[in-house]
């Protein structure tokens, strides 16, 4: 049976989340507790050595990135359910917005999320305590995030990740207004990868994402939420897991 390995229905956690309940798959749901530093354990360490999740085991092999899970369960469990377009001119057209989502969207909105949400998880702890946390960490990277967001990021950098964020939606309005869905005439990972980072925008970002300044994304966005994979998934997997940032 497929495992997956998650903090829940959020962000990177999402994507493959997502994908396996719109396409029917069975699988067995692993929930991590980012609270309790559970991705940074030896035990999951061996699962994924980078300590991040998601990551998928499927008859012995272990696959990681989210997007790229999503790819694997669509090579490797084909169902009536596509996610993913015929030709190789849509195909394309998918993996720009998931290389897009992954390489900017994602990040400008994570480094706010570590601002406003996950500095919290550590501004409690003495140092000794902090740096017995940060030892754990395999990716030197995420060790100088941890590092930033507990003393608190630049005000300049904050401010540029804030102009990234009101760049990407006005991206995906702009797209979504003309469109139903990012690859014309197909719900498609490119959705899904999307919506991953969108979705609770317009609660989180109301200045940005509403029904005045942004009607295409945000009739998007509601109607990926009425999907029947996606009321699923929020129902069946407990929400109080959800993090800003599935990837620390």
């Amino acid at each position: 049976m497929l495992k997956l390995y998650s903090f829940g229905p959020g962000a990177n956690s999402l994507k493959p989340m997502l994908t396996l309940h719109e396409k029917g798959l069975d699988y067995e749901q692993a929930l991590l507790d980012p609270r309790k530093f559970e991705h940074h354990s030896d035990w999951f360490k061996k699962i994924n050595p980078r300590g991040q999740v998601p990551a998928l085991e499927d008859r012995g092999h272990i696959i990681t990135e989210s997007t790229v899970i999503c790819e694997y369960l669509e090579d490797e469990w084909p169902t009536d359910v596509k996610l993913r377009p015929d030709t190789s001119w849509e195909r394309a057209d998918m993996r720009v917005w998931t290389k897009w989502v992954d390489e900017y969207f994602c990040w400008c909105v994570s480094t706010i999320g570590w601002h406003r949400y996950v500095g919290n998880m550590v501004k409690g702890l003495s140092d000794e305590e902090f740096e017995e946390k940060v030892k754990n960490i395999p990716v030197v990277e995420q060790q100088v995030k941890w590092r930033r967001a507990r003393e608190g990021f630049p005000q300049e950098m904050l401010d540029e990740e804030m102009r990234k964020i009101a760049y990407s939606v006005r991206k995906l309005d702009d797209h979504l207004r003309d469109h139903e869905w990012l690859v014309p005439g197909m719900y498609t990972l490119a959705d899904i990868c999307n919506f991953a980072i969108a979705n609770g925008m317009q609660h989180g970002y109301p200045e940005l994402v509403n029904k005045e300044d942004t009607p295409g994304l945000l009739r998007w966005i509601e109607q990926i939420n009425e999907r029947p994979a996606a009321k699923k998934m929020f129902a069946d997997v407990p929400r109080e897991i959800r993090h800003e940032d599935a990837k620390k």
